[in-house]
């Protein structure tokens, strides 16, 4: 919290003041009409008052003698600190409840450990593009020269977020006439890819060894972590959930019922999470799962489905079966059982409409990122299509593959 004193003096007010990341004492105070401020340069509240004291009587005799001039005009600009301070004070109060604590105190970290430092006493009207690209360099030579690796570009481009959310506020307040152009030069393309997930035979050699290891625990004081492993391994990929959304998920938000239209009985779950509520309907292999998770624990219906989360044992067996990271090389997390979901009902030829519904996201989102599903999409009749040439009666289609392994094979998506 910041510090603050006043101290009356002659025709106005002196107000020293002092940030809780700042070593020393800042003054300010209004002549004319005109806001200026220094820094006194002490630690010491007695010497910083002294300091502006003799700081105030020399700015007033300049202002009698007209020597003010430019250097006024300059100083009663608003900094990129003052304006950034004020910009997370009216993020914080206006997104409460909306926005996520860790991406508002997100905002809060990328100002104060890299804006400021940099920019933070520039008056605000000179954070120009020039000087945001000035910024890009500096954060990659900073990070180099501590023997590091350059900055990963979403971590620039979030911190470009927050310089352009700061100079909205200040032209919201009319303390600069316009925004500078932010866009990324020299921007590269980026290659078309889906992110990481298992494909069926991967997800089955998955799957499998949980299960063998639920069956048989390798260290038998933690057989019930295996078997909620395991069953979170089967929920997540045949529900499409978010990993946050799973753990928060209680036994009251699953309902099992009868779909009228499939004929099928599947779990529909009220969701919470990162797009605030959404509901999903799970695929026919869920409800398995469910129940044994019912029968395990025994639940309250306020008890959590999955009140921890095995992320170690999780990482231990895709290490054990070389599943770490795809072909990429892109590392593989629980996240990834969302996106295996999505391009199984994609590969299997569901509307995208209907899944961007179901997984509360979007129709863009999916097209962009969950590319597994575009070969069968393509019609081989029309691509090797010869003139004067004809084809053999009717299209080609797919063809479901029949499983006769064990039961939790039906399990699977």
């Amino acid at each position: 919290m910041t510090a603050r004193h006043e101290i009356p003096v002659p025709g106005g007010k002196i107000h020293l003041y002092k940030r809780p990341d700042a070593r020393h004492w800042q003054c300010s105070t209004t002549i004319g009409g005109i806001r200026d401020r220094e820094s006194t340069k002490a630690d010491e509240l007695s010497q910083a008052k002294d300091v502006a004291e003799e700081w105030y009587l020399e700015l007033r005799g300049k202002f009698k003698r007209g020597e003010l001039g430019a250097l006024t005009q300059v100083n009663k600009e608003k900094t990129f600190r003052e304006v950034a301070e004020l910009f997370l004070r009216e993020f914080t109060a206006l997104t409460e409840g909306h926005r996520s604590p860790i991406y508002v105190d997100g905002h809060e970290r990328r100002v104060k450990k890299h804006l400021n430092p940099f920019m933070g006493d520039k008056p605000v009207s000179q954070i120009t593009s020039g000087l945001v690209q000035e910024y890009r360099v500096h954060r990659v030579e900073q990070c180099k020269a501590a023997g590091g690796k350059a900055p990963a570009r979403n971590t620039i481009h979030q911190e470009i977020v927050v310089i352009r959310q700061v100079l909205k506020t200040a032209l919201r307040h009319q303390w600069i006439t316009g925004l500078p152009d932010l866009s990324e030069p020299y921007r590269l393309n980026t290659k078309v890819s889906h992110r990481a997930w298992f494909s069926p035979e991967e997800y089955r050699a998955l799957y499998t060894e949980t299960q063998a290891m639920a069956k048989n625990p390798p260290h038998p004081r933690y057989a019930r972590e295996y078997a909620q492993l395991h069953d979170f391994i089967l929920f997540m990929a045949n529900t499409g959930l978010r990993p946050d959304e799973a753990a928060r998920l209680e036994f009251r938000d699953v309902s099992v019922v009868e779909d009228d239209r499939s004929g099928e009985t599947i779990l529909v779950i009220e969701c919470r999470g990162k797009r605030g509520y959404g509901p999903c309907k799970s695929t026919a292999n869920a409800v398995r799962v469910f129940r044994r998770l019912q029968k395990r624990n025994q639940p309250l219906p306020t008890d959590r489905i999955f009140p921890s989360i095995q992320r170690d044992l999780f990482n231990r067996v895709l290490e054990k079966l070389q599943l770490k990271f795809d072909r990429e090389g892109r590392p593989r997390t629980f996240y990834s059982l969302r996106h295996t979901y999505i391009s199984f009902r994609l590969l299997e030829g569901a509307n995208v409409l209907q899944i961007a519904w179901n997984c509360r996201t979007s129709v863009d989102m999916i097209e962009k990122y969950y590319a597994a599903h575009i070969k069968t999409r393509l019609d081989a009749s029309a691509i090797n299509m010869r003139s004067g040439a004809t084809t053999e009666s009717g299209r080609p289609g797919l063809v479901a593959a029949n499983d006769d392994d064990d039961d939790d094979v039906e399990e699977a998506a």
